[in-house]
């Protein structure tokens, strides 16, 4: 069986709020021209939002300029934040709440909603076909085709029905190749697609290294008289702080007597022995965070990496026939914990500037430099660029000095210097043998849980029998090296049970992999101190299927 190909102007790959936003407004502007334009979207999930994962508080701004009628057209924006709470976690059972006067006003959320970013992109997605926008879920992006020239010409989707030898199976289809004359890489924190073009084409040569954390959420229902619809709270310290690490906390109470909680993991932390899907399980018992809990039932668990490098981190963000765009650039604003709507922004500008070029007679492939100007020119790279020392500050200098540094930085004058940490987050792990070791309470099935039950909930699944996407550069790796030197954290950075160290009935030692419980959160890509995992897309419409996350 051949492959089939189809052409279009422009490809998108991934339907989130970034690669979404291309695609309503690349459509509205040829609309409005009267101009054929072909534009295609694809996305790994088996349903538009079902790979999505955010907090989320979700600032408007991009919205009222795409949709500018949004809650006549029925957006799921609904709970304004009434309320927001800042706290210090200073142990298991006591909290500093902090003074607004004293909060960075970047943490301020007046305007904004609680929202399930899930349910956004479903709606965008909507707007995105009622434009004429073509969208293919369940078809995942696993290769790109290069041009004769090297340009990027397209991408190819993954064969389906193969076996984990990579043979053909009775089911086999052949994946299609899709060729654009621009081609939109959208695929969220630490894209496997995204990562191979910044190599290829040396996008962050000018960049600091880029930083990341785990973010690990759960939906709750909760009784009536503990839900104020709106109340926002957010805190660091306590669990973290115990094992050196940074990170926080958020707890929003969203619409329908729905509470979303949550702890980001930063993945700079050093104690190869520290689990944030541990950390986050012990958090829920502080008592800060339990009494809005307490009788309510967990409905949803997921987990997803976090690209928070934020303005010095961001790599060239257009080369040759493609552009990389949103959470696959890192344009999340950190010092707001926000990323929807400066992903969405982007995407928004690479519209206008490819459209400007297909309709001036550009054929495709070239460089579209003057995104970067029009980049520069726009709201999202000045509130990038004002915000650029906010998370360099809390890794150099914790989190009292560098959020009193920050405190000044964005409340009182912007500091006349730029911060920068250039420690990439996997070197940072020490071996097991200088770390205090940690003892995580058992779970009680009221509060917290193990992982098994929390993947069953988060509704992930993989055909069985399918090649394995956790690729090993090297086998031997994981017992020869990590689980010597680092206790193999791998068993403990995944907040799915997918790495396992297992002995047989002769006493060896084997490292098992269950890539049936992937939540698709990067984790392993970004941490694993040998940088010997790379994930890659598994067949199409794998993975969690997320509601109102």
């Amino acid at each position: 069986m051949q492959r089939e190909s189809m052409e279009f102007d422009v490809v998108i790959v991934g339907a989130g709020p970034a690669g979404l936003s291309t695609a309503c407004r690349l459509m509205q502007q040829a609309n409005d021209a009267g101009q054929e334009l072909m534009v295609c979207v694809v996305e790994k999930g088996a349903e538009v939002g079902g790979h999505i994962l955010s907090g989320a508080v979700v600032e408007p701004r991009a919205l009222d300029e795409l949709f500018p009628e949004w809650k006549a057209q029925g957006a799921p924006l609904k709970t304004e934040v009434t309320e927001d709470q800042i706290y210090l976690l200073k142990s298991g059972e006591k909290a500093t709440k902090i003074p607004n006067g004293f909060v960075p006003k970047t943490m301020h959320n007046h305007g904004n909603y609680i929202a399930s970013v899930g349910n956004l992109c479903r709606w965008l997605a909507e707007q995105a076909e009622q434009l004429g926008v073509e969208i293919f879920p369940g078809f995942p992006a696993s290769h790109i085709i290069y041009g004769d020239d090297g340009r990027v010409a397209g991408i190819g989707t993954g064969d389906m029905g193969l076996d984990e030898n990579g043979e053909q199976k009775d089911s086999y289809m052949p994946g299609m190749d899709l060729l654009a004359k621009y081609t939109i890489f959208t695929e969220g924190c630490r894209g496997h697609l995204g990562k191979e073009l910044i190599a290829k084409f040396e996008l962050d040569k000018d960049a600091d290294a880029q930083h990341y954390g785990i973010g690990i959420k759960e939906l709750w229902d909760v009784p009536a008289d503990q839900h104020q619809p709106g109340l926002v709270l957010h805190g660091a310290g306590w669990p973290l702080s115990d094992a050196g690490a940074s990170g926080g906390f958020f707890l929003y109470h969203a619409e329908d007597n729905q509470v979303v909680v949550g702890l980001i993991t930063d993945l700079n932390y050093d104690n190869p022995h520290l689990s944030p899907f541990d950390e986050f399980q012990r958090m829920k018992h502080h008592p800060l965070i339990s009494k809005y809990l307490q009788g309510g039932k967990r409905v949803s668990y997921g987990a997803r990496a976090i690209t928070k490098g934020g303005f010095n981190a961001l790599p060239k963000m257009t080369m040759p026939g493609a552009l990389l765009l949103g959470c696959d650039a890192g344009t999340l604003n950190f010092a707001k914990i926000k990323g929807t709507h400066t992903a969405m922004k982007s995407g928004m500008i690479a519209a206008e500037t490819i459209f400007a070029a297909l309709t001036g007679g550009d054929e495709g492939g070239n460089d579209l430099t003057a995104y970067g100007e029009n980049f520069k020119n726009s709201w999202v790279y000045e509130e990038l660029y004002s915000s650029r020392n906010f998370g360099p500050a809390l890794h150099k200098y914790g989190t009292l000095i560098g959020g009193a540094l920050n405190f000044i930085d964005q409340n009182i004058f912007s500091l006349p210097f730029t911060i920068r940490d250039n420690h990439a987050d996997y070197a940072q792990m020490k071996p097991a043998s200088e770390c205090a070791a940690i003892s995580y309470p058992k779970p009680d099935g009221v509060l917290s849980f193990d992982k098994p039950s929390s993947v069953f909930i988060s509704n992930t699944n993989h055909e069985e029998n399918q090649p394995c996407h956790l690729k090993l550069k090297d086998s031997s790796i994981p017992l020869n090296h990590n689980l010597p030197k680092f206790n193999e954290p791998a068993q403990r950075y995944c907040p799915a049970g997918v790495y396992e160290v297992l002995e047989n009935d002769a006493g060896e030692k084997l490292f098992q992999i269950n890539s049936q419980n992937c939540v698709h959160c990067k984790t392993c890509d970004i941490k694993d101190p040998a940088q010997n995992i790379t994930w890659v897309a598994p067949e199409g419409g794998g993975g969690p299927n997320y509601p109102n996350m």
